[in-house]
């Protein structure tokens, strides 16, 4: 419990000091040490679950189990090595005029309230709150993507704030009728939005009702998760957003929506009896995975590339668990964790080769190798790690989706493997010369931050090699309460 109350007071209490002091100096220290916490309250909360099981908090309006709490794990070190990573990066931003005081304290108390709005999300038991942290989310990622306040990133931001506003509100649609078809069951209540109660008595809740509401969930959160053809928003906000706001953007928020569709899920397997909720995951996985791939060949801005390979990950996780089954959901889990590790690891090291050249185009950015190694390698080791090269955690995952989708669904494997290479050619003719080309560049004037590069790396790396039993019994728990 007191872990719970200080992952939550964390943040928030983050928020109010920057929202004061986050123009100075120090500002970017604070941010650390706020997340510094954050992340510590998450690893003795993640002991609490593993020593003692489930947890209920406040009044049952908080519930933390296997599935959640490796969320939780994670979002906390995404959230404290982008607060590492920022430090250099916002300050060569405020040295090129680009961020003024005013906008730095802007930045860093929303990156708290960010972060509070995912453990939120994540913790939370009552789908209606549920709810509401998935609009806060939004809103405070609009003013973060908007935070240069050029008119790209205006539009951008305005681009998000519609797409995600008409998306949010089919998912608000469809936790009505949810409480619609529990009300029915349960009564009038606080108890039919509560997901353990629910999950209780969802072979009791009415099938007609259920895959209405599943449709609307799927659709509202899946905007926020990136599925195609909802997906939009997504390139745009990590092109024009600070760097710092794409990692969390990749490594937080894509998950805690796919995380809130999986809950719908379980509840709708159960009223169904029938692969209807799978069979929609599957579909929309599959169009996002092959739309992507495509897409990536036309990219010539580099975070608006990786954007489109967020949107084929998270379509492949979709599909994993709309597969189901012990190995699928397993893959998926995996899958969303070194994707996660990854991909952040990836937009540090982009963004610190973007200062470099004073450009995001891939063109423009040429010889990393020369002008900074360390970041070279960087963003060469994180885009064969995300393209699923052995050993790397990525290859470990996809190869276990591929061989589940050929026992379940033979005829969707090509697809999958047309767009793995597809992708794979996309992304890397493109890094190749980012990389290894010749330049004139100079080095930053402030040393950029590295260590959270190569942690996530190392961290994927492993994952491709071997998987610790504790987290391997974690996946398998979580695998089986998410069914299908």
């Amino acid at each position: 419990m007191n872990a719970l109350f200080v992952l939550y007071a964390s943040p928030l209490l983050g928020t109010l000091v920057l929202a004061l002091f986050g123009h100075r100096p120090v500002g970017r220290n604070i941010n650390v040490g706020f997340s510094l916490i954050s992340f510590a309250a998450a690893a003795v909360l993640t002991v609490q679950i593993v020593e003692h099981g489930p947890l209920h908090a406040f009044d049952r309006q908080f519930f933390i189990d296997p599935l959640n709490v490796f969320l939780v794990a994670l979002t906390a070190l995404v959230g404290l090595t982008t607060a590492l990573f920022s430090r250099p990066y916002m300050r060569v931003e405020e040295d090129h005029g680009r961020m003024t005081p005013g906008r730095m304290r802007l930045y860093h108390s929303l990156y708290q309230l960010f972060v509070f709005t995912m453990l939120l999300a994540l913790t939370t038991n009552n789908l209606g709150i549920l709810w509401v942290a998935m609009e806060a989310a939004t809103l405070a990622t609009v003013l973060l993507v908007s935070i240069y306040r050029t008119p790209a990133s205006l539009e951008a931001a305005w681009k998000y704030f519609i797409l995600c506003g008409v998306g949010i509100a089919q998912a608000l649609f469809g936790t009505i009728l949810l409480y619609l078809a529990a009300s029915r069951v349960l009564g009038a209540g606080i108890d039919a939005l509560l997901w353990t109660q629910l999950d209780q008595v969802k072979t009791a809740l009415n099938p007609g009702i259920m895959s209405l509401a599943f449709v609307f969930l799927l659709l509202g959160y899946g905007t926020k998760v990136g599925l195609v053809p909802v997906h939009n928003w997504l390139p745009d906000a990590h092109a024009e957003g600070p760097t710092p706001i794409s990692a969390v953007l990749s490594g937080l928020l894509l998950n805690v929506a796919l995380y809130a569709v999986l809950r719908c899920k379980v509840l709708t397997d159960g009223a169904l009896q029938s692969r209807f909720a799978g069979d929609l995951l599957v579909g929309f996985g599959l169009l996002s995975v092959v739309t992507a791939a495509f897409f990536l060949f036309r990219q010539k801005d580099v975070k608006r590339m990786f954007a489109y390979s967020s949107i084929e990950h998270m379509g492949l996780m979709t599909f994993a668990f709309g597969l189901g089954g012990p190995v699928a959901n397993f893959a998926g889990l995996l899958h969303m964790t070194v994707h996660s590790l990854v991909k952040s690891a990836i937009f540090f090291a982009v963004g610190h080769a973007a200062q470099k050249a004073g450009t995001q185009i891939m063109d423009d950015i040429r010889g990393l190798l020369r002008s900074n190694p360390v970041v070279g390698w960087g963003l060469m080791a994180g885009t064969l790690a995300i393209l699923g090269m052995p050993p790397f955690g990525v290859f470990a995952s996809e190869f276990l989706i591929l061989t589940t989708a050929m026992q379940q669904l033979p005829w969707a494997t090509p697809l999958l493997l047309l767009a793995l290479g597809v992708a794979f050619a996309a992304v890397f003719s493109r890094v190749h010369p980012m990389v290894f080309g010749n330049t004139e560049l100079k080095r930053l004037p402030h040393p950029p931050a590295i260590v959270p590069v190569f942690v996530h790396l190392a961290l994927g790396l492993m994952l491709g090699f071997y998987i610790p039993s504790y987290l391997t019994a974690w996946y398998e728990q979580a695998a089986k309460l998410i069914g299908g």
